[in-house]
């Protein structure tokens, strides 16, 4: 709360041409308990000194040489931070009165001045831009605490998630270091494509989600070393459907884009791929961005069936195809989204690899 210290204490600034008036003002406010008092006879000079010092009040005449006071708001207008104008305008012209507050100022001075009125504006206002700023300064820390909070929640919020895809492929001691690759490649490639940070938000915290239907498939099959018998191939390609069901119900933004990108993670931009086969922009945007994210990482990993890609290999079959990986499975606007940004592929799996 706001005390009779801290008004004593405000920081005022006087503006008149004239020493007389300024040195009237002057003496009655030291008279009366105030501490922090500058004055100035240059009008000219007053948005330069604002600037520097940030005055709780400004008592401003009117009717100044050169420059005068609707002139003065006008400048410090320009430079108010928060849109407020500490003026206490000066004047003896009671038209000037309606006029200079439709211009900005908070009260007024009737000259001659009378010391009653003088000091009962002077700390009535004082004590409102008082209030004003502590209020300002207490949503600045509420908003960093909210920032604080809603960072901690986020960090909690992916340390779950990797939980939760570890217990889906257990046995395999780098999938932690994967999903972790999957969000950082998610959210570069979509900041490439100059997609919204909210959409950016959401798909690094979903796409650690992909395989979590993967906690469903037998280990005899999802451990397997070699290739995979038809059978096999069949419930290993049910872990997408799977993946959906298990996240699909969820009120969570993040947990419904990952049921999104469970399902649809495998599905091919040319029509070949699955569950549903589906083909182009029938595909979610965000099960295209990480198709090839998936793939990369795939690609640069130790697999049973074969060794790890070093990163112009990988680019290479992704862009030129090998016959098991084609450029027409990926969504071409994507995939030269990719091409511009591979390097920061690159450095997200040199960061993040066990």
């Amino acid at each position: 709360m706001i005390n009779s210290a801290d008004i004593l204490h405000a920081n005022v600034l006087i503006v008149d041409d004239l020493e007389a008036n300024v040195l009237l003002l002057e003496r009655m406010l030291r008279g009366a308990g105030y501490v922090s008092i500058t004055s100035t006879m240059d009008p000219g000079e007053v948005c330069e000194l604002h600037l520097k010092n940030r005055y709780d009040l400004i008592l401003l005449d009117l009717q100044m040489p050169g420059m005068d006071g609707f002139q003065v708001m006008e400048g410090l207008k320009e430079i108010a931070p928060d849109g407020y104008l500490p003026v206490l305008v000066i004047t003896a012209q009671p038209g000037h009165k309606l006029h200079a507050l439709q211009a900005g100022a908070k009260d007024f001075i009737s000259k001659p001045f009378e010391l009653a009125e003088v000091l009962a504006r002077v700390h009535n206002m004082l004590e409102v831009r008082l209030l004003h700023k502590e209020l300002h300064n207490y949503n600045d820390v509420l908003e960093q605490r909210v920032r604080e909070r809603t960072a901690d929640l986020q960090e909690s919020y992916l340390e779950t998630i990797f939980v939760m895809t570890r217990a889906a492929e257990h046995k395999d001691e780098d999938t932690g270091a994967h999903v972790q690759r999957i969000s950082y490649y998610s959210r570069e490639l979509a900041r490439t494509l100059g997609l919204d940070e909210q959409f950016v938000d959401k798909i690094f915290f979903a796409s650690p989600m992909h395989d979590i239907g993967k906690i469903g498939i037998p280990d005899h099959v999802l451990l397997k070393p070699g290739s995979f018998m038809p059978d096999e191939w069949d419930v290993m390609k049910g872990h997408a459907l799977m993946g959906h069901k298990i996240l699909g119900n969820s009120k969570s933004p993040y947990l419904k884009m990952g049921a999104e990108i469970a399902l649809n993670h495998h599905e091919r931009w040319d029509g070949g791929g699955y569950p549903n086969g589906y083909r182009g922009e029938t595909i979610p945007l965000t099960a295209r961005i990480m198709n090839i994210c998936d793939i990369y990482d795939a690609l640069r990993s130790k697999r049973p069936y074969k060794p790890a890609f070093d990163h112009l290999k990988t680019v290479d079959i992704i862009t030129r195809g090998d016959g098991r990986t084609q450029p027409e499975h990926f969504d071409p606007v994507i995939l030269a989204a990719f091409k511009q940004n591979h390097q920061s592929f690159r450095d997200i799996f040199e960061a993040y690899t066990v």
